[in-house]
């Protein structure tokens, strides 16, 4: 019974914040996975969202990925981040050739004047959502992102990844050591095309979600 009254309660900063970190987490491991970038048998299978889901087993990028993760997870938490790109490169001419971003949106309302359980309804306020529903949106995207290889370009070339985060210029903003400024890895015009894919939103964030890939001369 705890656990069901938990999934239908509203969801707070913190518990978006977890969502929209865990959907990273598990998205870059799908897209990875999808894309071939790393070999097939470095992955494991769980389930999640109702799905069967990818994740890598291979140390050194689980412990990339949850470096990178826990830092994009405290930008969330200061509303700091606003958008998150997985680029895929050439090893060879280092040219991007697939560029998945994610842009995030964060309802400061929602964060400032949080909904008291049980209090009278606000009219015209709009309807919250609960973790379930959520999970329901986020799993038609990973949908997508299985179903991406029926589009995209197969990759021919061995290649590699980078993720850049795009955070706000608040020069109160702690940047850690590790991270700066860093190349957009755009696709030179001309030679891009561009798929936008499904969107989920909580009460605090919304996400929209799109693929750029390179497309031959």
């Amino acid at each position: 019974m705890a656990q069901k009254q938990r999934t239908n309660q509203a969801i707070t900063l913190k518990g978006s914040t977890a969502l929209v970190t865990e959907f990273f987490e598990y998205s870059v491991n799908s897209i990875l996975y999808q894309r071939g970038v790393y070999p097939s048998d470095d992955f494991r299978m769980v389930k999640k969202y109702g799905l069967p889901m990818l994740v890598t087993a291979d140390d050194n990028l689980k412990e990339y990925l949850s470096t990178i993760l826990s830092q994009v997870q405290e930008w969330l938490l200061s509303s700091s981040i606003n958008r998150l790109v997985l680029a895929i490169k050439s090893i060879e001419t280092g040219e991007t050739l697939e560029r998945w971003q994610f842009d995030i949106h964060t309802d400061e309302s929602s964060i400032h004047n949080p909904s008291l359980p049980g209090g009278p309804s606000t009219k015209g306020k709009k309807k919250e959502k609960t973790e379930k529903e959520v999970q329901g949106e986020i799993r038609e995207i990973m949908k997508q992102i299985t179903s991406s290889v029926t589009f995209l370009p197969i990759l021919e070339e061995e290649c590699t990844f980078t993720l850049l985060a795009y955070t706000n210029d608040s020069p109160d903003l702690p940047i850690p050591a590790t991270w700066g400024d860093a190349d957009p890895h755009l696709i030179d015009r001309g030679k891009v095309e561009q798929v936008r894919l499904r969107s989920f939103s909580t009460n605090v964030h919304s996400l929209e979600a799109m693929v750029a890939y390179r497309v031959g001369e």
